[in-house]
Order: C-alpha cells, then structure tokens, then sequence
C-alpha cells in the first residue's frame, strides 16, 4: 500500500459493513512511513479488491482495517491480506498481534472466523 491508495482504501474500508475507517491523509502518509510493507492492498486490474491497515509499537502488532470488496469475497484474499501482514510482523521481530475488527460487523467476524482467527484478541505467531 502507499499514499496515492488513500482514497480508494478509505472508501473500500468505509464501504464495508460496520467500518469506519477516519484515518486522516497525514495520519496514514505516518503510518505508512513507521510500518512500511506491513500495510497491503490487491488489485484485480486496476480494480482494488482488498486492503488491510495493519501496525506495531515495537512490541505488539495490530491488525485494525481489513477489508475485501464484495465482488472479491471468498476467494482467500483476506487471509491472503492477514498473513503477509503477521509474516511481515515476524520479520521484524514481532511475534503477537491484536486483532481489532469493528464489534457488530457481521462479515468481518465471519472473515476472522473463516481465517481462524479470534476477533478483538491477542493472538501469538
């Protein structure tokens, strides 16, 4: 992911049930910066079909906005998202991770079901 995606990663994370992405431009211009390679976006085309915002403190990772375009659902592409996010994590010699999906967002918790991951916990990799 880099900055030019701003837009259409905020609307795709936005458009998602229970999403509320309000990241500001600067806000994800820094993160971007202090978590390089740790946050992802695929394309189908020119077509964005999946993001994921993901982040550490040094410490702990976090995986906060994870998203997958209706058109682009059960194909593997969130999983695809979450693991290159915890493979990224681990590289940098950080081996636990929260997961913060939005409570009450019916599909995120199906994802996070389908990934086998537990939704608003720690988890160690």
């Amino acid at each position: 992911m880099n900055l030019a995606d701003y837009d259409e990663v905020l609307a795709l994370w936005n458009s998602c049930q229970g999403v509320r992405a309000n990241e500001t431009r600067e806000e994800m211009e820094r993160i971007l910066k202090r978590n390089a390679g740790l946050c992802a976006v695929i394309r189908k085309g020119s077509e964005l079909a999946a993001a994921v915002l993901a982040c550490h403190d040094g410490r702990r990772g976090y995986l906060y906005h994870l998203a997958v375009a209706e058109p682009f659902r059960r194909h593997g592409l969130g999983r695809l998202l979450v693991q290159h996010s915890l493979n990224r994590l681990q590289g940098e010699g950080i081996s636990r991770c929260t997961t913060l999906p939005q409570r009450g967002n019916a599909v995120g918790e199906a994802i996070w079901k389908r990934i086998g991951l537990p939704a608003r916990n720690a988890l160690t990799f």
